[in-house]
């Protein structure tokens, strides 16, 4: 028996896999397709997708095969200069999600996750003491919990029957890599000039002979798990572009549609979804694979402690209280954010309001950090403004604090030299004892997702709030 069976090799999962295998946990991450995925459905990773990776000594091999853009124009594309943001990582990389998928594989794997593909999830069940995966080749799979990371389409989420509410698809767009016969200055002319209206549409070299195509579909297709043919897309770039720039041989195309959804609930008894599988939404702004790695590492170390029987199994419902929330807020921000990429003319007009509010730093600071998701704070019953933020990395006289933290435990960075982690704690909280001018507190307590459960300098008050989040000594 595994003690977590994950369901889906995507982002999601094999970022919860690796932080499950931190803490020891026996993991196996199951997968449908018998091959990684070739389709590019994320082109990018946010603020703090980027400081997650840090935190996890991961963020150096992306670099080497990643581009570094500005964080400005990601708000319904509309250009404005890059604002200030309180973080040491405020740029966007920019990387194919195959090659996300390769790199995040390649770190479970050395940790010890065990990663079995062709494998079909199509039944479960549960009791008190596990749960039991069936697989479609007839086999099964038996693990003390299950989480569904298994996308938009969820098997997991329709077997456990929780509902999936929202708005269905109205648009749809497609997308794809091909070649294109067309002059580069030629593309680059007609694309500037459709984008001046029509934002959903664009060509962009991929700097291997292929091209980055995507254009409104004619309409909404009535499943959307079959691809587009080369010939639809031929005729909508002539309907929008008066050309097809003589595409094709393309290397694969899909679909995606502004549906959005967010399942009620994130966890029933011993199975959890997580990415899209608890959510899904247009992809302006490029959110949904972050917002995944991001579920990922808020609940990897919670089931890692309810496994190890260090914390109850209450904990896991701070998942859902925490990322159901956040989940919801971008769900809101791409709703909106397609209303101002619509063509019709009130829509254009709030557009340019919007823009023009976006001239005022705060503004733009503020839809900014709602994309790469450096302004969540949770809500921990705390009065003091940095309890529940992610703590950025700090310089400190040893180093950074980001270095310190990639064990996945707990951290206790104190600068009073005064305050001590109980011997009953120490195999879950690390002490720090250090100082940054960067940092205005005498202490913090953080998760060991980054996040600070604790502000002071008293020792008793911090070994009242240590069992809420590492359980009893």
């Amino acid at each position: 028996m595994f003690d977590v069976i994950v369901a889906g090799a995507g982002p999601t999962g094999l970022m919860l896999a690796s932080e499950l295998r931190l803490h020891g946990i026996r993991v196996v991450v199951l997968d449908k397709d018998a091959e990684p995925t070739t389709v590019v459905r994320s082109m990018g990773l946010h603020v703090r997708s980027i400081e997650l990776l840090d935190q996890r000594g991961l963020l150096e091999r992306f670099r080497e095969v990643a581009t570094e853009y500005p964080v400005g124009r990601f708000f319904a594309g509309i250009e404005k200069p890059a604002p200030r943001l309180d973080s040491a990582h405020a740029y966007v990389l920019g990387i194919p999600q195959p090659v996300t998928d390769r790199l995040l594989e390649e770190h479970a794997t050395e940790v010890g996750a065990e990663i079995r593909r062709g494998r079909e999830l199509v039944g479960l069940s549960q009791d008190d003491d596990g749960v039991t995966a069936e697989l479609a080749d007839g086999t099964t799979v038996h693990g003390r919990y299950l989480v569904g990371c298994d996308g938009g389409r969820s098997t997991v989420r329709k077997l456990l029957g929780v509902g999936f509410p929202g708005e269905p698809a109205r648009t749809e767009t497609l997308l794809g890599e091909m070649s294109v016969d067309a002059p580069a200055e030629t593309v680059t002319d007609i694309v500037t000039r459709v984008r001046e209206t029509q934002k959903r549409f664009g060509l962009a070299p991929l700097g291997d002979g292929a091209w980055r195509v995507i254009v409104p579909a004619a309409s909404v297709a009535e499943d959307r798990a079959v691809p587009p043919t080369l010939e639809e897309v031929k005729q909508q770039l002539r309907a929008y572009a008066g050309t097809d720039f003589g595409v094709h041989s393309a290397r694969w195309l899909s679909r995606f549609s502004d549906a959005t959804r967010l399942a009620e609930r994130y966890r029933v008894g011993r199975v959890l979804l997580a990415g899209d599988a608890a959510h899904i939404h247009p992809p302006v702004g490029g959110q949904g694979q972050n917002l995944g790695i991001q579920d990922a590492v808020n609940l990897g170390w919670k089931l890692a402690y309810v496994v190890q029987g260090a914390v109850a199994a209450d904990l896991l419902d701070s998942y859902e209280s925490e990322r159901r929330p956040v989940a919801a807020a971008v769900l809101d921000n791409t709703r909106a954010q397609m209303e101002l990429m619509s063509t019709e003319p009130g829509a254009q007009a709030v557009r340019r309001l919007v823009a023009e509010l976006m001239d005022i730093e705060e503004v733009n600071r503020y839809l900014t950090e709602k994309i790469t998701a450096t302004a969540i704070r949770y809500d921990f019953g705390s009065d003091d403004d940095l309890v529940g933020r992610r703590m950025r990395d700090l310089a400190l006289k040893r180093g950074r604090l980001y270095e310190l933290t990639r064990g996945g435990r707990g951290l206790l960075l104190d600068q009073t030299g005064r305050l001590t982690v109980p011997a009953g704690w120490a195999d879950r909280v690390d002490l720090v004892s250090d100082v940054s001018e960067e940092l205005a507190v005498p202490a913090v307590l953080l998760r060991p997702d980054g996040h600070v459960a604790w502000v002071g300098d008293d020792q008793r008050d911090l070994e009242a709030h240590l069992p809420r989040w590492f359980g009893a000594p």
